[in-house]
C-alpha cells in the first residue's frame, strides 16, 4: 500500500462460471481480499442457468480499482470459458480460480514474489482440498522437489499443478494454444504440459498452501472415467515431449498409465462401488499395450491453437 492506494500486479484473473450463483461471491471476494491485487479480473459466465452473471456483475463497484469484465456465452466448458477469458487479457500475467474455489490473502502477493526470483514460465503451491467438514492438504511441493533435476517428467507422470495455484505468462500460455476445450477433463494439466515442453521453459511450485479447493457433487474431479480417459488422451499425446528431456519416454508413459489407473481405483473404492474398480484394473493391460504402441509406432500431434 501506497498512502493508502492498493498497490497492483500486472496480472488478469480468469474465472470460469456455471451455475455458481452459491459461490461466485466467495470467489471474487477472495481475489478483492488481496493483498498485492490484480489489474484486472475476466468472468466468463458459461451458460448459467441461475443468476451467476449478475451476481458476477454486481461486483464492479466492490472491487476497489481492479477492472472487472463479466461476460456471458453459451454452455462450451470450462476449457472454452477460459480461452473467453484469456482473450480478453492485456496483462503480462495471468492466474487462474474456478468459481466455487478461492485464494487466501497473500496468495498473489507471495506467486509475484516468486515469478520474479527466477526466470519462470510459471510457479505454482499447495493448496487445501475442502469436502463438507473435512480440509485435506494437496502437497504439490513435495512433488515438485521429488522430481530433482527433471521437474517436466515429475510433472507428466504425477500432474502435481493445481489450477487455482498458478500464475503464468500471457504470452507463453497463448503460444503454447491456450486449453485444448474437446476434452471434458483435464484441460489444464494438457496446457501445463504443453507450456514447459521446451526444456528452458523453468518453473516452481513452492510449499505455502494458499488456494482452497471446494470439492462439489457435480465437480470434473467427481468423473472418475472420463478423466481417466481424458487423462490417457494426454499422456499419449505429450509422451513424445519427453524425448527432450532426460529419461526414457516409455517407462514414464507406463508410470503415468498406472497411476491414471491407479487414481480412478482408487476413488471407485472409495465409493464402495468395487465393479467400477475391477473393471479399471482389468483395463490397465489393454490400455498399457495400445498406449505403448501409439508411442512407438505413432508420430508427434502438431499444435492445435486451442484457444482460437
Amino acid at each position: 500500500m501506497n498512502g493508502g492506494t492498493p498497490d497492483f500486479a500486472d496480472v488478469t484473473v480468469i474465472v470460469p462460471a456455471w451455475r455458481a450463483a452459491k459461490t461466485i461471491d466467495r470467489a471474487l471476494d477472495s481475489i478483492a481480499a488481496q493483498t498485492l491485487k490484480p489489474r484486472a479480473v475476466v468472468v466468463v459466465d458459461d451458460g448459467s442457468p441461475d443468476d451467476t452473471f449478475s451476481k458476477a456483475r454486481a461486483w464492479r463497484d466492490r472491487f476497489n480499482g481492479i477492472r472487472l469484465v463479466v461476460l456471458r456465452q453459451d454452455n462450451a466448458g470450462p476449457g472454452a470459458a477460459r480461452n473467453r477469458a484469456l482473450a480478453e487479457a492485456r496483462t503480462e500475467f495471468v492466474a487462474f480460480l474456478d468459481a466455487d474455489d478461492e485464494w487466501l490473502p497473500e496468495k498473489l502477493a507471495r506467486s509475484m514474489a516468486c515469478m520474479k526470483s527466477g526466470d519462470y514460465v510459471l510457479v505454482a503451491h499447495d493448496s487445501v482440498e475442502v469436502d463438507g467438514d473435512r480440509v485435506m492438504p494437496i502437497d504439490c511441493a513435495r512433488r515438485f522437489r521429488a522430481a530433482g533435476a527433471t521437474p517436466y517428467v515429475g510433472l507428466y507422470r504425477r500432474g502435481f499443478i493445481d489450477t487455482a495455484t498458478v500464475l503464468a505468462r500471457t504470452d507463453v500460455v497463448r503460444a503454447a494454444g491456450g486449453f485444448d476445450a474437446t476434452l471434458p477433463n483435464g484441460q489444464d494439466f494438457a496446457l501445463w504440459l504443453a507450456m514447459l515442453a521446451d526444456p528452458g521453459a523453468r518453473f516452481l511450485v513452492f510449499d505455502e498452501a494458499l488456494s482452497r479447493y471446494h470439492r462439489t457433487p457435480g465437480s470434473v474431479m467427481s468423473h472418475i472415467d472420463r478423466r481417466r480417459r481424458c487423462c490417457m488422451a494426454i499422456a499419449r499425446r505429450h509422451v513424445f515431449d519427453l524425448r527432450r528431456h532426460p529419461g526414457l519416454p516409455l517407462a514414464s508413459l507406463w508410470f503415468r498409465t498406472v497411476a491414471v489407473h491407479k487414481e480412478a481405483f482408487d476413488a471407485h473404492r472409495a465409493r464402495n462401488d468395487m465393479i467400477a474398480a475391477m473393471r479399471t484394473l482389468l483395463a490397465l493391460p489393454a490400455n498399457l499395450i495400445a498406449a505403448s504402441a501409439a508411442y512407438l509406432f505413432g508420430r508427434p500431434p502438431a499444435l492445435r491453437p486451442h484457444g482460437e
